[in-house]
């Protein structure tokens, strides 16, 4: 009898630990809140008492974009070894997809945005930032991951300083077409490769178009011509939050650009095609009202929230290759 008691409270305790677990686990699943670069940017311009100049509106997104990972509900979750962060996937997948995103950036701002020229040199506290950006993201053993991302934040905050100093000129932020241009470009291939995976969750059959346009093309591994894509089902659902997380951090960055390059896109009269990018990416961040993210066919009676979220990437990018084309006339 005594022992039957015991067993039975030890599967209480288990099933309150579990249903604690889950509780948890959905706190710590709530994504961050939008804000607003421009006014995000006064804030902090009043309160270090700093100039807001060129650049100063993208940096401050930059790194609250990153803070955000760190500081969000759970705090950095990708590198945690204990429940019930190791058991979930959802959220680290959407960190991963903000970390690709502010690893491109941080990349163009060290070798593009922040340099005159091929030849001038490069900003110290961005060559110390950016590559801190880019160390493992499941690294949990000292260093950590969010050791080494801190110590990136903290050179963001050196560089935004330095370029509202301007009686130094030490910090510099080009607000240059072809530097705009430049970054675009590496986007556009993110969003591509995002389009891809989302659209293969239903199975792809698709021509092999990698030597399209030039005759004399080749490549080292032959490949059919005739390619079947299909994510895996167990991967469905990482992919979808990683295109969210994606998208979450690239529309900060391009509601940062309408203000430090306003003057570039007035030129272009480029503004209102980046105004289309925010509200395509926009709508990627609506609340997902069902428990689970569904896969069904194309056509079929339940939804595919992995082809609605491609279907409002594919036209982000698409409106991203014209502004390129604008960025890139004279």
């Amino acid at each position: 009898m005594q022992r039957f008691i015991s067993i039975k409270w030890i599967a209480l305790y288990c099933a309150i630990f579990f249903l604690l677990m889950w509780i948890l686990s959905i706190f710590w699943s709530v994504e961050p809140d939008l804000f607003e670069p421009t006014e995000l940017a006064q804030q902090q311009a009043q309160l270090n008492n700093e100039k807001i100049v060129p650049g100063y509106t993208m940096t401050s997104t930059l790194i609250m974009v990153t803070e955000s990972l760190l500081n969000k509900s759970g705090g950095y979750l990708s590198n945690d070894v204990l429940p019930p962060s190791v058991l979930m996937d959802d959220m680290p997948s959407w960190e991963f997809g903000v970390l690709e995103m502010t690893r491109d950036l941080a990349l163009a701002m060290r070798k593009d945005l922040s340099r005159s020229q091929s030849q001038s040199i490069e900003n110290s506290y961005l060559t110390k930032a950016q590559p801190l950006f880019n160390n493992n993201h499941l690294d949990w053993i000292l260093p950590s991951a969010e050791s080494r991302y801190q110590e990136g934040i903290d050179n963001l905050y050196l560089y935004r300083e330095s370029l509202s100093d301007i009686s130094q000129g030490q910090g510099q932020f080009y607000a240059r077409a072809d530097n705009l241009r430049d970054w675009l470009k590496q986007v556009e291939k993110r969003l591509g490769s995002l389009s891809q995976r989302l659209s293969a969750s239903v199975g792809q059959d698709r021509l092999d178009t990698s030597l399209a346009g030039d005759a004399q093309a080749t490549q080292s591994t032959p490949t059919a011509k005739q390619l079947v894509d299909k994510t895996s089902w167990w991967e469905l659902d990482d992919t979808f939050y990683e295109a969210r997380g994606a998208s979450w951090a690239l529309l900060h960055f391009l509601k940062a650009v309408e203000h430090d390059f306003a003057d570039v896109l007035e030129k272009k009269n480029a503004g209102i095609s980046l105004q289309q990018i925010v509200r395509e990416l926009e709508a990627t961040q609506e609340p997902i009202w069902s428990p689970f993210i569904l896969n069904g066919s194309g056509f079929g009676l339940l939804a595919n929230h992995s082809l609605v979220m491609a279907n409002y990437i594919s036209r982000a990018n698409a409106a991203l290759i014209e502004l390129s084309e604008l960025l890139n006339q004279g």
